[in-house]
């Protein structure tokens, strides 16, 4: 391939990629709630969520009433990555709604429940 001098190359993005043993050693910058997995689930799901400073924690679920139906968390936690599994054998089928209050972060995600 010749390239003559009036030739440029041009980059507009770049991808990272970081190589490591695991993201537990990962600096965590942001407040985050992830979507629960599986979703939908039976009768247990994963929620996994992030804290960028120790903060005091809520994480709660909720029927499509309002009415609460579990307290998964409810103490003072460090900052970085953190999972909870929420085992819902004890409940009917249907839509869930579960939501982090962190600090003065509060993110809710939906979640369905197949049996």
């Amino acid at each position: 391939n010749d390239l003559s001098d009036d030739t440029r190359w041009l980059y507009d993005s770049f991808t990272w990629t970081i190589v490591g043993e695991g993201d537990d050693n990962l600096v965590v910058n942001e407040f985050t709630l992830e979507q629960n997995y599986p979703n939908p689930f039976n009768p247990s799901t994963t929620i996994n969520y992030s804290l960028s400073e120790k903060s005091d924690v809520s994480l709660k679920v909720f029927d499509v009433l309002g009415n609460e139906v579990a307290n998964l968390v409810n103490t003072t936690q460090e900052a970085g990555k953190h999972n909870v599994t929420f085992d819902a054998a004890n409940l009917a089928s249907g839509l869930y709604i579960y939501t982090l209050n962190a600090g003065n972060f509060t993110s809710s995600k939906k979640m369905m429940l197949l049996k």
